[in-house]
C-alpha cells in the first residue's frame, strides 16, 4: 500500500487560537508516537492564527488506526468548539 498524505487546515474562531494550539501540540506529541506515523508537522499561518497540519501514514490501515485512538477522538472533541473551518485533504503522491 501507498502511503497517504494529509493536510489538514484548521481556522480557529476569535479569540481561540491558544487553545486550539493547546489541543493541536497535545494530539500531535501522541500522533508522532503511533505506530505507522511516518512525518506529523504543525505550521502556523504568518498572516493570520489559521493552523495547517501535514500528516504522513504509512498506509490507509495505519491513518484509520490513527482515526480510531483515544487521542485523536479527544482531539476532536476538544477543538469542536475552537474551530471555525476545518478542511482535511486525503492525499497521494504522484
Amino acid at each position: 500500500m501507498e502511503p497517504i498524505v494529509i493536510t489538514a487546515i484548521l481556522k480557529p474562531k476569535e479569540n481561540m487560537a491558544d487553545q486550539l494550539l493547546t489541543e493541536l501540540n497535545t494530539v500531535l506529541i501522541a500522533s508522532r508516537a503511533e505506530a505507522g506515523c511516518v512525518s506529523y508537522v504543525l505550521h502556523q499561518s504568518i498572516e493570520d492564527d489559521t493552523f495547517v497540519l501535514h500528516e504522513t501514514w504509512q498506509d490507509k490501515n495505519a491513518l484509520k488506526n490513527h482515526v480510531a485512538t483515544r487521542h485523536y477522538q479527544e482531539y476532536r472533541t476538544h477543538t469542536a468548539d475552537l474551530v471555525e473551518k476545518r478542511e482535511v485533504f486525503k492525499l497521494k503522491a504522484l
